[in-house]
């Protein structure tokens, strides 16, 4: 995902909302977790959330999120936001979080999702920024 990052989405600083970065994380997560779910999912748990550096009006914002680990019903999905000057195209990591999905059958109740691949338990995995989206 990339968003730009207006007026409206700041604090009297000139740097964004942490509930703004925070809205954007969760929409990147869920759609990691409908894609691997194949379905209805629902956002159970935000862990972890760290703000490394502002981010600020002008900047471009662009969030990668990947599934990470995978329980019984359950994904964690690890987010990771770039910020980006967009005059020198310049990026570094921003904001680093954890979010837990669980997924839903069509009555709402908790169902089986797919493992993950073999060997692509990447829970522990600090970001690349040379992979950066």
């Amino acid at each position: 995902m990339l968003e730009l990052v207006f007026p409206k989405d700041t604090n009297y600083h000139g740097t964004a909302f942490g509930g703004w970065v925070l809205s954007l994380m969760d929409k990147a997560a869920s759609i990691a977790a409908v894609r691997h779910a194949g379905g209805n999912v629902v956002t159970a748990r935000m862990d972890g959330v760290d703000f490394h550096v502002p981010i600020r009006v002008a900047d471009a914002v662009a969030l990668d999120a990947q599934v990470v680990k995978v329980g019984r019903t359950s994904m964690t999905i690890r987010v990771d936001v770039y910020r980006e000057h967009m005059a020198s195209g310049e990026q570094e990591i921003a904001t680093t979080g954890y979010f837990v999905f669980v997924a839903l059958d069509d009555a709402g109740k908790p169902r089986a999702v797919p493992p993950l691949p073999e060997g692509q338990d990447t829970s522990s995995v600090q970001p690349d920024p040379e992979a950066r989206p």
